[in-house]
C-alpha cells in the first residue's frame, strides 16, 4: 500500500545516504524541523539499509561538525528492512552549511540568497524589515507637514495620547515605536512615513497607476511618489477623480454622485498593499485600472503556511511591516486589527458588486475588484443586440434563464436562441449549460 500521503512538509524520504542530505538537515533546522528517513522509498516503504548501524554512529558526529546541531537518529526496522530516522528540532538562529543557508519550504528545499536570506537573518534575529535602524537620517530630515497631517488623523483617532501628539517631532517617533534608543537611530518604517523622499533610502517606494484599454495597451499612466501618507492620499485623490468614474443622480435637487467601486473598499486594499508589501524587493505598487476591473498588485508574502484561504476566512492581523501598520492604525487609517479582507466584501456586497477576487503566486499578491458588468449600457458596449440585454437582465434578476425561457421572452426560434445565448457564453457573460437543447439552463459567469 501506498504511503505517499505521509510525506510532507516536516518529512523526507530517502532510499540511502549521501553527503548532499546535509543540506535537508539544514533546511529542516532553519525551518520548522522535520524528519528525515533514510532507507525509504518514495512510497514510504522500508528498503533495507545496509551500513545502518554505521551512519547511526557517523552522522550525528558530521552534524555536529558541519553545522554545528545536535540531531537525535534512531534506528528502526520495519518488516525486517532496517532504515535510519533523523530528528531534527527547528532552531531559533540561523544554521548555515559551509556558508550556505538551506530552507525547507513546503516539499521543497532553497538556498536561501540575496533578499530572501536577507529577510531570513532578520526574522531568525527576531527583527522585521520595517524596523531596521537607518543611519545619518534624524527627526530633522522628516517632513514637518506629514507630522501635523498625522497629528491631525491620530487626534481624532483617539489612539494615542494628547501628550504624545503634543510632544516634538522625535517624542512622537519614540511613541511610535519609530526610533531606536540603543542605537540612537530611525527605523526604516519612519523614513518611509515621514520622510519627503523616501525613495533615496527604499528603492521602489512609490505608486504606479494605469488606465488599461485591455492587458497591452496602456492608454495613460501616473506615478505617485513621497512618504506613504503623501501615496496613499494623492493615489485615492487620482483614482476618485480621473480613473473611477462618478455616476451622477439626483434626489429631489440634490446632487448624488455614486462612484463605480466604494470609495472603503478600494481604500482598505490600497492600505493593505502599502502595509504589506515587501520593500526589500524594489518593485512598485502597481494599480491597473481597466474598464470593467481595478487590480491593485503588490510584492509580498503571505504569513508562513497561509494560503488565500487563510485570508478569506477569521484571521488575526499579521502584518508583514508591523511598524508601518501600528503607524497607520494609530492615524485611524486602518480601522480594525485583521478585517480588512472582510470589510472589502462587505462593501463590494452592499454596493451591488461581485466580492473581490485574491491572488497570491509566488511573490505576487494582487487583489481584484469587479464593476457589475450587467447592466445595460456595458452590456450594449460589448456589442450585445437588445434581445441579449433582455436576457442578460434576466437571469440577474431570476438567477438562471432556460433556452426556452430566452424563446418566450423575445418571441424567437429556437435556432436564434442557441445561437445568441451561445455567444453569450463566449463572451465569458454566461456559463457552459449543464444541458443541451430547450431546458439548458444558463447562469451568470
Amino acid at each position: 500500500m501506498s504511503h505517499r500521503n505521509k510525506e510532507h512538509q516536516n518529512t523526507e524520504w530517502k532510499e540511502s545516504w549521501h553527503n548532499d542530505y546535509f543540506k535537508w538537515v539544514c533546511g529542516f533546522a532553519n525551518a520548522q524541523g522535520g524528519i528525515l528517513f533514510i532507507g525509504k522509498d518514495d512510497d514510504g516503504n522500508a528498503k533495507h539499509l545496509v551500513n545502518a548501524k554505521k551512519l547511526l554512529e557517523d552522522i550525528p558526529n558530521q552534524v555536529r561538525d558541519l553545522l554545528g546541531l545536535l540531531v537525535d537518529v534512531n534506528l528502526r526496522t520495519e518488516r525486517g528492512n532496517d532504515y535510519l530516522e533523523i530528528v531534527i528540532e527547528p532552531y531559533p538562529f540561523p544554521i548555515s552549511l559551509r556558508g550556505k543557508y538551506y530552507y525547507r519550504s513546503g516539499s521543497t528545499l532553497q538556498e536561501l540568497k540575496g533578499a530572501a536570506l536577507a529577510k531570513f537573518l532578520l526574522q531568525r534575529q527576531g527583527k522585521r524589515w520595517d524596523g531596521v535602524p537607518v543611519p545619518y537620517v534624524t527627526a530633522d530630515d522628516l517632513k514637518n507637514d506629514t507630522f501635523d497631517f498625522f497629528r491631525k488623523k491620530a487626534a481624532k483617532s483617539k489612539r494615542l495620547e494628547p501628550e504624545d501628539l503634543d510632544g516634538t517631532n522625535q517624542e512622537l517617533l519614540e511613541s511610535l515605536q519609530l526610533y531606536l534608543e540603543d542605537e540612537k537611530m530611525l527605523k526604516r518604517a519612519a523614513v518611509l512615513l515621514f520622510h519627503p523622499k523616501p525613495e533615496k533610502y527604499v528603492t521602489g517606494a512609490y505608486i504606479k497607476i494605469g488606465f488599461f484599454e485591455n492587458e497591452a495597451d496602456l492608454i495613460f499612466q501616473d506615478e505617485v511618489r513621497g512618504n506613504l501618507f503623501e501615496q496613499i492620499e494623492h493615489t485615492m485623490n487620482l483614482l476618485f477623480t480621473k480613473y473611477i468614474r462618478a455616476i451622477i443622480s439626483y434626489e429631489g435637487i440634490s446632487r448624488v454622485e455614486t462612484y463605480e467601486y466604494p470609495r472603503e473598499a478600494i481604500r482598505e486594499a490600497l492600505l493593505n498593499a502599502v502595509a504589506h508589501k515587501d520593500y526589500s524587493g524594489g518593485i512598485s505598487i502597481q494599480i491597473k485600472v481597466f474598464k470593467d476591473r481595478i487590480m491593485i498588485w503588490n510584492d509580498g508574502q503571505l504569513p508562513e503556511n497561509w494560503t488565500i484561504s487563510n485570508l478569506l476566512g477569521y484571521h488575526a492581523s499579521r502584518p508583514y511591516n508591523p511598524d508601518i501598520a501600528n503607524t497607520l492604525f494609530r492615524s485611524g487609517y486602518i480601522e480594525s486589527w485583521g478585517r480588512g479582507i472582510s470589510k472589502m466584501t462587505e462593501k463590494c456586497l452592499a454596493a451591488g458588486l461581485p466580492k473581490p477576487k485574491y491572488f497570491f503566486e509566488g511573490s505576487d499578491f494582487w487583489v481584484e475588484f469587479r464593476k457589475d458588468i450587467y447592466h445595460e449600457e456595458y452590456l450594449f458596449s460589448l456589442g450585445l443586440n437588445e434581445r441579449q440585454v433582455k436576457g442578460v437582465l434576466f437571469t440577474k434578476e431570476k438567477g438562471k434563464i432556460t433556452n426556452s425561457d430566452y424563446q418566450e421572452l423575445n418571441d424567437i426560434g429556437k435556432t436564434t436562441a442557441t445561437d445568441e445565448l451561445s455567444r453569450l457564453v463566449e463572451l465569458g457573460i454566461f456559463k457552459s449549460p449543464t444541458l443541451k437543447g430547450r431546458g439548458s439552463k444558463y447562469t451568470l459567469e
